[in-house]
Parts: structure tokens; sequence; C-alpha cells
């Protein structure tokens, strides 16, 4: 009998680590494309501490720059961000965070309330792929699941992404074991510019009250800083398209002085940051270029550091030396960008691929 236990065992064991490979072999490696379905994992092997976290969709990720942070302030901060990153997967992303390190300020962008319910398997699996396992993993993905996901294909990867087996490319091979880092601390770098040339009208509202899903979320994020000791500071991003409403605005404001919270619309602020959206912008408006990421990491970073008792790690040796990697690898991919831009006249390593490239 116990023979028989041990064998079922065992089989169970190796069944689960044949399962664990294949998963990892045939998921999407998001290594060129959309490069966004790597971003939740490189937090985990950041080695610098963030006293700064900001937590949120691409308004943040495309438009913060955490080096130019580092570099005029000494703040050390990391995006936790990703594409269409809904409300609750921001809250179980802080709530991750938590279980490492204990920052002062959490930064959330608020143009996620919009989104009321899950929206899309495909942004899911970008922001909940990456994350390590736990309950809040857990929680994560049954909050954010539409009605045609399942839960077990989350635990096994391969049995969602099986069809790409004849589809494998040298890259999925090549990225099994590891892959190098995407982005600089969260910050989806881009060097390329495209103005801005205008957006259509924006439709009226027909409910213009957040919904109450988004709003429970809203709750427990502060209800978690404040536990917790952390500041929460709620922004929108100095982008107008997607739009941003008056009465979403009103909104946001209301909620935050009765909370007691900070909240800077920075699209009123984008004149006193030096915003320029005819260079500063690399897709028509929508998301900064890295000379506008940086304008606005000047200007939330004098913010940060006259209202915050925030470290100037510059002065701190060891965590220097981290941040010294991260000016390189900023510097590195800015200038492979800007050389690509000036042979080609357009970046040849990046573009909007299928979520499966």
């Amino acid at each position: 009998m116990k023979k028989r236990i041990v064998a079922l065992i065992s089989v169970l064991v190796i069944t689960g680590i044949i399962l664990a490979f294949l998963s990892c072999l045939v998921m999407p490696k998001y290594m060129s494309g959309i490069i966004e379905g790597s971003l939740t994992e490189e937090y985990y092997d950041d080695k610098a501490p963030h006293e700064v976290i900001f937590i949120g969709d691409c308004e943040l990720y495309e438009n913060v720059s955490t080096v130019e942070l580092y570099r005029e302030y000494g703040i050390s901060s990391y995006i936790r961000g990703n594409s269409q990153q809904l409300i609750w997967q921001s809250y179980y992303l802080l709530e991750d965070v938590l279980r490492y390190e204990k920052p002062k300020v959490v930064v959330f962008n608020v143009l996620a309330l919009k989104y009321n319910e899950p929206k899309s398997e495909t942004y899911n699996r970008m922001t909940l792929d990456g994350m390590k396992w736990s309950m809040t993993k857990v929680n994560a993905i049954k909050a954010s699941m539409t009605e045609d996901e399942n839960f077990v294909e989350y635990v096994f990867p391969f049995l969602r992404f099986h069809s790409r087996w004849q589809e494998l490319k040298a890259s999925d091979w090549n990225y099994l074991m590891g892959k190098e880092p995407v982005s600089i601390n969260g910050y989806y770098l881009r060097a390329d510019v495209r103005p801005e040339t205008g957006f259509p009208e924006p439709k009226s509202l027909t409910d213009p009250a957040f919904g109450s899903n988004a709003m429970m979320y809203l709750d427990k994020m502060a209800d978690l800083c404040r536990e917790n000791g952390i500041e929460l500071i709620l922004v929108k991003a100095p982008i107008t398209y997607p739009y941003w409403y008056p009465e979403w605005d009103q909104q946001v404001s209301d909620y935050a002085q009765e909370k007691g919270l900070t909240y800077i619309n920075y699209i009123n602020e984008m004149d006193a940051m030096g915003l320029d959206m005819t260079t500063d912008t690399y897709d028509g408006g929508e998301h900064l270029n890295v000379y506008g990421a940086e304008k606005f990491a000047d200007h939330i970073g004098a913010y940060l550091t006259e209202n915050y008792d925030l470290t100037d790690y510059r002065n701190v040796p060891g965590v220097a030396a981290i941040w010294a990697e991260k000016e390189s690898l900023y510097d590195s991919i800015l200038q492979q960008q800007l050389s690509e831009i000036a042979q080609y006249g357009e970046l040849m390593s990046f573009g909007k691929n299928a979520i499966e490239e």
C-alpha cells in the first residue's frame, strides 16, 4: 500500500514538473513587440529598496522616468504597472509589494477607475502571469477572470498556450531559463517622436459615476496604505486622451478630500512641467516619450521631495552602486534607440504585435 502511495505521489510530482516546464516553454516571452507582459515579473529581481511605488496602467509605466527621479532627487522608485491594468489588479500588486518591502509613498493613477468589470484575458495575463504565487495572486486572478477563463489555466499555462507548440521560435528556447530586462524599474523607455495632431471629440457620458466595484478597490487601497503607514497619492497623468471627464475629476477630488488624501490632476500641470506634445510623445499624444517622461519625473519628483521625508539614495553607497547599473542600462537603451532612429527612421525593436509573439 505504501509503495502504491509513493508511486502515485511520484507520478503526480513528475507530471507537475513536466507541465511546469512545458508551460514555461510555450508561454509568450514578451521580449519583442508587446513587451508589457514582462513588466510584472521584473520587480522580483530588483535589489534596491523602493521608498516610492507607482502603481497603475500605461499612464505611469510609459510616462515617468524612474532613472530621472533618481538622478535629480535620489528617489529610489519602482513602477508596478501594466497595459490596461485594472484597479483590483493594482490593489493586489500593491498587496504583493508589501510582502517584500514597505514604501513610504504609493502613487496611484486614477484612469483605471473608469473600468468596473474584468475586460480581457489578454490584458489579464500580461499583468498576472508574472506574479509570484501566493494567496495575493490567487485573489488577483479570481477578481480578474472573465467568464470564459479558467483558473487552472493560470496554474498550468500550458493548458492555455499549448497551441503555440507548433509555432515555437528560437526566442522561446533562448528565454526559457531567463530574460533580459525590458524596463528600468518598471519604466518603458521610448525615444522616438510622433507629435500629437488631435483627438476625436469626447462622447457624452451616459452615467458619470464610477462603478461600485472600482470604488470598493480604491477604498481597499486607501485602507491598506493607512494600515501600513503609507502615504497614498492619487494622480491623473498629464495625458489628455483617453479623455478625462470633468465629472470623473470631481469625483476623485471629492473622494480625496473625504479620505484626507492628496489628488493631483497633472493635465493641469502640463505647461508648468514644460511638456510640448509636438516633441514629448512617441505615439501622437497617448503616451510620453523619454523626453516627456523625464519632464514629468522632474515635476513630480520635486513635489515628492518637498512634501515627504524621502532618502537621497545618491548618498547611500550600496544603493547608489545598484542605481549606477540602472543608469548605465537606461543610457544604453536610449543610445540603441537613437541609433536605430538615425539609421532606419524608426525603431526596429518595437511594435504592436499579437500577444502570442
